[in-house]
């Protein structure tokens, strides 16, 4: 006689397939980075990570092992007086700056940057997956430590977390490259608009020919347009670019740089409260730092940064520029709404109409 699943347990049958189906992000394996402008190049990068649970900028900047409390909080355009106690929400983005180096075509973090040390429990494969949010996979941490057996890790063990990264400008202008972890519900032209972008850039970026195959989970290379400063190669800070509604600190703290999209400039001040026994006047001639005087109704002159040397004394460097006022390219578009990718929405009706099929099999064959 033919064996039937008693009805009282098709409940329990459809929480199963629910969470088999919708329990876990899907599979997307992390892509390398093409980095191949030069043979070896170094910059900064970002990455967009977003904790599973609540925690703190201190948490987060000792897992990524950020150079400082300022730094990851001016690249979230968060104020100065944010204290590292502050607490970061579960499954919100969090955008981290790390080093990135350039070499044989690819790009990742730079050497021992991050280095994560073994906790009992702990595997290579969860590891990459919940401590750095999927952005690694256990083989590319395995290949960085040269570890034969991804099964044999040791408590204490230090680990370096080869995180992707890109140096290369993008067509023909320099951008801050941004690994961007794709959400379900996601698609190519949504994340495009949402970041200032086009879809054709980020599938050429990306190796993506059909771009209805994106995945929930898939690590993405995102430009980010950068502001356009004056900083002289010469500058000891020469490689800084920031990112719309971002600012750092400069030249040993004296100086607090943003970008903006209204101008897509650098803008440059000195730190308020910095005392001027500690650094050394930014002028140019009677205007300040960061001041500027209308020539006309669509340009202007400002005394804008240009870098700082140490030797052979600490000096803040200015010159005088003419910006333009009018025509200064658009800002990054909101993402618009209702967007869908592929391997989200097309995955729930398919688990939907499997799921209502076994309802109507099991119900016939209780009739029978």
């Amino acid at each position: 006689m033919r064996s039937v699943l008693p009805l009282r347990h098709l409940p329990f049958v459809l929480l199963l397939l629910l969470l088999l189906a919708g329990g876990s992000r899907e599979g997307a394996e992390a892509a390398p980075f093409i980095c191949n402008a030069t043979a070896k190049a170094l910059c900064r990068a970002l990455l967009g990570y977003v904790p599973p649970n609540a925690t703190t900028y201190a948490a987060v900047k000792s897992l990524f092992q950020v150079r400082s409390l300022r730094s990851l909080i001016g690249d979230n355009g968060l104020p100065l007086s944010t204290h590292s106690s502050a607490v970061v929400h579960a499954n919100s983005t969090i955008r981290v700056r790390f080093p990135c180096s350039c070499s044989n075509g690819t790009g990742v973090s730079a050497r021992n940057h991050p280095i994560y040390k073994v906790k009992a429990g702990d595997g290579l494969d969860a590891i990459a997956r919940n401590v750095f949010d999927g952005f690694v996979t256990y083989q590319d941490i395995a290949a960085a430590n040269k570890i034969a057996d991804p099964d044999k890790i040791e408590v204490g063990q230090k680990l370096w977390i080869p995180l992707p990264c890109s140096c290369d400008p993008v067509d023909g202008a320099a951008v801050v490259h941004y690994a961007h972890l794709v959400a379900a519900g996601s698609s190519v032209e949504g994340i495009a608009a949402e970041f200032g972008t086009d879809e054709a850039t980020l599938l050429r970026l990306n190796g993506i020919s059909d771009p209805t195959k994106l995945l929930a989970g898939q690590v993405l290379d995102v430009p980010l347009r950068a502001c356009s400063s004056s900083i002289s190669n010469k500058s000891a800070d020469h490689r800084l670019l920031l990112t719309n509604n971002s600012y750092t600190l400069t030249a040993k703290d004296c100086v607090l740089c943003s970008c903006s999209s209204s101008s897509w400039q650098l803008n440059c001040q000195p730190t308020t409260g910095r005392s001027s026994s500690t650094c050394p006047p930014a002028k140019c001639g009677s205007l300040y730092l960061g001041n500027s005087s209308s020539i006309s109704a669509c340009e202007s002159t400002t005394c804008a940064y240009t870098g700082y040397t140490s030797a052979p004394n600490f000096t803040i460097l200015t010159n005088l520029t003419t910006l333009p006022l009018c025509n200064n390219g658009s800002a990054p578009q909101s993402q618009p709404s209702g967007s869908s990718a592929p391997g989200s929405n097309w995955m729930e009706l398919f688990i939907t109409i499997h799921m209502a099929l076994l309802c109507f099999s099991f119900l016939w064959r209780g009739k029978n």
